[in-house]
Order: C-alpha cells, then structure tokens, then sequence
C-alpha cells in the first residue's frame, strides 16, 4: 500500500483528487491497524515497538497529506 501510494502522490499529471484521498485514506487505516497490533507485543519484541513507531508515523504523514488535499 505504501508503495502505490507514492507511486499516486508522485505522479506528473493532473491529480485525480478524489482518488489520492481514497488511497491515503486506505493506507492510513493499513498503518492505524498495523501499529494497534504491534503496539501489543511491543514490550516482548523490539521490532514490534520499531514497527509499531513506523506506522505511527506513516499516520500522521498521511493526516498532514490529507489536510492539504483540496476539498470537492
């Protein structure tokens, strides 16, 4: 998901808005869920805390990519 999705964002045509918003909105769900369940086992593993850091961040850039997404 992290991967189309920059392969979307870095297009150089004409942005398809409607469709950036569902792709960003999917991997923000993909990277919420992934650090919810690696947030679980953080303590027994450490590349659980290290993912679980990871998505978290991915969360925020996408909340970040969303605000600028101009409004329909």
């Amino acid at each position: 998901i992290c991967a189309a999705t920059g392969r979307i964002l870095s297009r150089q045509t004409e942005p398809t808005w409607e469709l950036i918003r569902d792709q960003v909105t999917a991997l923000r769900t993909a990277c919420r869920v992934c650090a919810e369940e690696c947030e679980q086992h953080q303590d027994e593993h450490e590349h659980c805390r290290v993912c679980a850091e990871a998505c978290r961040r991915c969360v925020a850039s996408c909340d970040r990519v969303l605000e600028a997404i101009p409004q329909a």
